[in-house]
């Protein structure tokens, strides 16, 4: 890699994948990582994202949590600008679209794919020329699959936007699902000879076994297309970072999957998440899975609730919809026993709304007024205008720091206060996300929850959340350092895609 003095600066590369979930947020992080520690001003970007997993800034703008994780990879703060578009699913056909890090309004996906997302470029542009006029390198992570050619003609983050850029391309591949030199090879071979222009070449990600054994098709496969593989990235677990594509919710958490020290104490803890339906930020999860002697899992049957020391009710972007599915499921009614019985139970936004006693609804699902399980002393009414915020406050004798992502207007009539929300015995609700993030917070409430359920479970004295994510950040980078070719990753960033690509038949359609 080049030196400090001698940077150009704006560089750029385009992370594109094989398929959705070829690993493009992990490799996007980790080369972030990577090229923050090698002194590089470097900060991340998706042109559009959609995701029901978000995150407010510093400013008070929405944007999805993939990127605002990557900013932390860059060891910087993340802005709107690393995200301009997101969507955000309400069901099958339709989400809120979020421009700049504010909702601009609901739109189906013919509507959006039929003009609007094509007159969203020049703001994606504007964005993106922004961050590069401003760092060293950007690295860009696309959206699917480049060779989606159905949606090519208004696509604003895969091809559209590295044409329009100029931003050099390396495609993502996951070679554990099988397939990956077909994926490769198909994905240039369904490009317009301009789009294989800027394809440099591939990243093989999560593969098992011995490179030697893959090499003889890496060389075929660049017989066949000209180009180079930048780097096998071996599998690993616990490498996943906040994600989430479209309505499939992975579950697949940065510390859900990292191995943890035993418990402190004598027992365990047991947690058991409802799995509502369009769920939204189920990373708040994450830093009680990442306390030695906490066991978390989802659940969809009210039988699995029996065992659980804790029951969170998770955000939703479908508030009455999820009241509906608890109900339809008996876990309405499992929920309201438990409360009875002064069994702990959680509700985190969505889910909060959920265990109060009314909900006035023309705003996100337009159900008018609807009755809530009735376990909290609380009345929300859904306002036009989001809350987004970045709240600091204190509780259970900790400081707490969180986000507010909602529509709902909470009336608290009663019990006792609770950040934003309440507590009524065992049973406590808030709109913050991220709360139990804040280490101190984290630990006094789990002593609640044991002495709630009558659990001999301790809290470690030193698991630190942010600690654990910068390991995890850092393990992305290693895997960059230890297994790609960084030095033509930099000249891909520095100088653009090799000249002289040949172009592989058939190309797009015309």
């Amino acid at each position: 890699m080049s030196g400090g003095t001698d940077r150009r600066p704006g560089g750029g590369l385009l992370v594109a994948g094989t398929t959705s979930d070829a690993g493009k947020s992990v490799v996007t992080a980790g080369i972030c990582r990577w090229l923050a520690r090698q002194g590089v001003k470097v900060a991340p970007f998706k042109a559009q994202n959609m995701s029901l997993n978000s995150f407010v800034t510093r400013e008070g703008a929405e944007i999805g949590r993939a990127q605002a994780m990557q900013a932390q990879a860059c060891r910087i703060e993340p802005t709107a600008l690393m995200n301009p578009v997101l969507l955000k699913p309400g069901g099958e056909r339709s989400s809120q679209v979020v421009l700049l890090g504010r909702p601009v309004g609901e739109m189906s996906a013919r509507g959006y794919h039929g003009g609007r997302q094509q007159r969203l470029l020049g703001t994606v542009l504007d964005s993106l020329a922004e961050l590069r006029a401003t760092y060293d390198a950007v690295i860009c992570e696309g959206a699917g699959s480049p060779a989606e050619i159905n949606l090519r003609r208004t696509d604003i983050v895969n091809m559209g936007i590295a044409r329009n850029a100029k931003l050099p391309v390396v495609v993502v591949g996951d070679i554990d699902r099988g397939g990956v030199f077909a994926s490769f090879f198909g994905t240039v071979a369904l490009l317009s000879p301009e789009d294989q222009e800027l394809v440099a070449g591939f990243l093989v990600n999560k593969f098992r076994g011995d490179v030697s054994l893959l090499e003889p098709g890496l060389d075929m496969l660049h017989g066949l297309t000209g180009r180079s593989t930048y780097g096998v990235l071996p599998f690993r677990h616990g490498l996943g970072i906040d994600e989430e594509d479209g309505l499939r919710v992975s579950l697949r958490g940065t510390v859900r999957e990292s191995n943890t020290a035993p418990p402190v104490g004598e027992d365990v803890l047991r947690v058991a998440v409802c799995a509502v339906p369009l769920m939204s930020n189920f990373t708040d999860v994450d830093a009680l899975a990442a306390e030695p002697g906490v066991v978390v899992r989802f659940v969809d049957r009210p039988e699995e609730l029996a065992d659980a020391d804790l029951v969170v009710v998770p955000g939703t972007r479908g508030t009455v919809r999820a009241l509906e599915w608890l109900r339809e499921r008996g876990l309405a009614d499992a929920l309201r026993r438990r409360a009875a019985e002064g069994r702990p139970v959680l509700g985190i936004c969505g889910g909060f709304q959920i265990l109060g006693e009314r909900i006035e609804d023309e705003v996100e699902s337009r159900a008018g007024r609807v009755d809530g399980l009735g376990v909290l002393p609380v009345r929300v009414r859904f306002a036009p205008g989001k809350t987004l915020a970045r709240p600091v406050g204190e509780a259970l004798g900790e400081p707490v720091e969180g986000y507010e992502i909602h529509h709902g207007v909470a009336d608290v009539t009663g019990g006792e206060a609770f950040l934003d929300g309440c507590r009524v015995g065992a049973v406590w609700g808030t709109h913050w996300h991220g709360s139990l993030e804040s280490d101190g917070f984290r630990r006094a409430f789990l002593r609640e929850v044991a002495a709630a359920a009558g659990r001999r479970f301790v809290p470690a004295p030193d698991t630190s959340f942010a600690a654990l994510r910068e390991e995890q950040l850092d393990r992305l980078g290693d895997l960059i350092e230890q297994h790609a070719d960084t030095d033509a990753l930099w000249r891909l960033i520095e100088s653009g895609a090799p000249q002289g690509l040949p172009f592989i038949p058939p190309g797009a359609p015309a």
